[in-house]
């Protein structure tokens, strides 16, 4: 449990059936409400909170704002390009093809996006983009 004295906060947990999690912003909360739901695999979530350091805090926010506000956009800082083949193929239907983005030299974030996912706990539609896969290692 946190106290409200606390500045850090702590992961938060999946549930049993739930492999992803909430991906926090790096540097804090965001300006304005994000309009995507960011997620990120529970195996991947200690490289996620390793990007700002092996990144640079500017480029962290700059993937996370891309993400939760223009997911299906070619970003304006970075590099990013569909996946072709199995490696791109959507999850689930209404996700989109992987999207693979260049984090700097740093490494590498495959994503997918969906406008009305359904897998929260209500089933309720919503926009979410889970983060597949990371790999920090440079090209």
């Amino acid at each position: 449990m946190i106290s409200k004295k606390s500045t850090v906060r702590s992961d938060p947990s999946p549930g049993g059936y739930r492999p992803y999690v909430s991906a926090r912003r790096p540097g804090g909360k965001p300006s304005k409400k994000p309009g995507f739901r960011v997620l990120v695999h529970r195996k991947y979530l200690p490289i996620w909170n390793e990007i700002p350091e092996r990144a640079g805090l500017e480029n962290a926010q700059q993937f996370y704002d891309h993400v939760a506000y223009t997911p299906g956009v070619i970003p304006s800082v970075g590099s990013s390009v569909i996946l072709k083949g199995k490696a791109g193929k959507p999850m689930k239907p209404g996700y989109s093809r992987t999207m693979h983005y260049s984090i700097t030299g740093a490494g590498r974030i495959n994503y997918q996006w969906s406008r009305k996912a359904k897998d929260g706990a209500k089933g309720d539609a919503h926009p979410v983009v889970k983060i597949l896969t990371i790999n920090l290692d440079s090209h």
